[in-house]
């Protein structure tokens, strides 16, 4: 008799956590750079689906190569707090969320780069991700991933958000 073994809970979760934050990150990798000045009721298009309208960002070549550089160094760590997340390693996912994302590289980012360069409104937005990202390392200790997962999405979304609204300037 051949038996069909059940698939565990936590590669269940493994699945659904993954697949849902590859499809996010898909979206990121896509949009590229992005100052949310959207108004009520107002109509928005899709930049993947429309002509690029989003802002370049004023850097010289050397400063957008280093922002570059940032921005992917954020992607990658949303994808080794997801790996952290699904292997339990919780202190992992916390630590290198606050470290990678929160205010202590907010505080990186200003020492190094010249924040007169950024519009006010991409400003706002870098300040959302990384207080998105503090509530994220502080729900992360609960082990819970009712919990932790709409926080993370928040985070997401604040990536969203500033990629939608601008780019670096490809000159």
């Amino acid at each position: 008799m051949c038996r069909i073994s059940q698939p565990s809970i936590d590669k269940g979760k493994q699945g659904v956590l993954g697949g849902a934050v590859l499809g996010i990150l898909g979206v990121l990798f896509s949009t590229g750079c992005t100052n949310v000045d959207h108004r009520y009721g107002e109509q928005r298009s899709h930049p993947i689906l429309t002509s690029d309208v989003r802002q370049p960002i004023p850097l010289s070549p050397a400063a957008g190569t280093e922002h570059r550089a940032v921005m992917l160094q954020h992607l990658e760590t949303l994808q080794v707090i997801v790996n952290a997340l699904v292997e339990e390693e919780y202190e992992l996912a916390k630590g290198l969320t606050e470290t990678h994302l929160g205010f202590f590289m907010h505080r990186q980012a200003m020492a190094s780069q010249q924040p007169e360069s950024f519009p006010p409104a991409y400003h706002d937005l870098a300040m959302a991700h990384h207080a998105a990202a503090e509530e994220l390392a502080h729900i992360i200790p609960t082990k819970d991933l009712k919990q932790i997962l709409p926080e993370f999405n928040n985070v997401l979304k604040a990536c969203v958000a500033c990629h939608l609204e601008y780019k670096l300037r490809t000159s």
